[in-house]
């Protein structure tokens, strides 16, 4: 008798949230400029989903005193969501995971499910899902929303997440998992962006 796979674990609105890793200016500077682009069309996408669905975000920043704030596209993105649903973190690790301020604001969202996006794949974002999936947490990576400086080193990144346990899918995977079916609200508002 075959056993069945039980495959990657259902994304849920009331149980997700998102965390956009270092999408400074500097280090979207030093990324391909085409692949930049097309990430930050899937960020901001994930973004909005996480305004309509009330998912918390965590926006990180690796040392912006050299590699510069946030992007003001995903700054001013992320501003229009409630206060209380926006966590923004300074930090000098390359894993945003098992640093105080972030593991304290994690614990306080009561959300068990992580939607991991920003750059660069193989650095900062594969050692905070691969730390948070480590914890315990579902980790979630669309490939399409996270970039690096090469394709090897993006290839490189998304290999290691997935042998570590995190589901590494697309934007698109992610955002209509959340939403479950078409004729809400918020599926109106999300199938506007997504087209």
């Amino acid at each position: 008798m075959r056993v069945a796979h039980p495959g990657p674990p259902e994304l849920f609105a009331s149980r997700a949230g998102l965390c956009v890793i270092d999408i400074q200016e500097k280090l979207a500077a030093a990324m391909p400029e085409k692949v930049v682009k097309g990430t930050l069309r899937n960020c901001l996408n994930l973004i909005e989903a996480a305004r309509c669905l009330g998912l918390p975000i965590v926006v990180t920043e690796q040392y912006p005193k050299g590699l510069g704030r946030s992007l003001p596209v995903i700054a001013e993105a992320v501003l229009r969501l409630p206060r209380d649903r926006v966590f923004f973190f300074d930090k000098i690790q390359f894993s945003c995971a098992g640093l105080g301020p972030f593991d304290s604001w994690l614990k306080k969202s009561g959300r068990t499910q992580w939607i991991l996006a920003g750059m660069e794949t193989h650095v900062c974002v594969y050692q905070s899902a691969r730390a948070l999936a480590a914890a315990g947490f579902d980790v979630h990576v669309p490939r399409d929303a996270v970039v690096s400086r090469t394709m090897a080193n993006w290839e490189v990144g998304l290999e290691l997440m997935d042998r570590a346990g995190v589901v590494v899918s697309a934007t698109e995977v992610v955002i209509f998992d959340l939403l479950k079916h078409a004729g809400t609200e918020e599926f109106k508002q999300l199938s506007r962006i997504i087209k």
